[in-house]
């Protein structure tokens, strides 16, 4: 069975995330500029104010799941 090449917006979210979940400062995105730039970004946002709101391990790896799966 093939499988279906994740979408790359929802990717850079995803990896964005989880830079922000590891603490990580926004300067370590890999990405210049456009979209996949503002994807990861938006993921590292949510991540630290998901940090800062107290939501635990749990939580987190529940978020990422459905970024990986919609």
């Amino acid at each position: 069975m093939k499988r279906q090449k994740r979408d790359p917006s929802a990717r850079a979210f995803g990896k964005g995330y989880q830079a922000g979940i590891a603490g990580r400062s926004r300067s370590f995105c890999p990405h210049g500029d456009g979209d996949a730039r503002q994807q990861w970004l938006s993921g590292w946002r949510e991540a630290r104010t998901d940090h800062w709101d107290g939501l635990n391990l749990a939580a987190h790896v529940q978020k990422l799941n459905n970024f990986h799966h919609p």
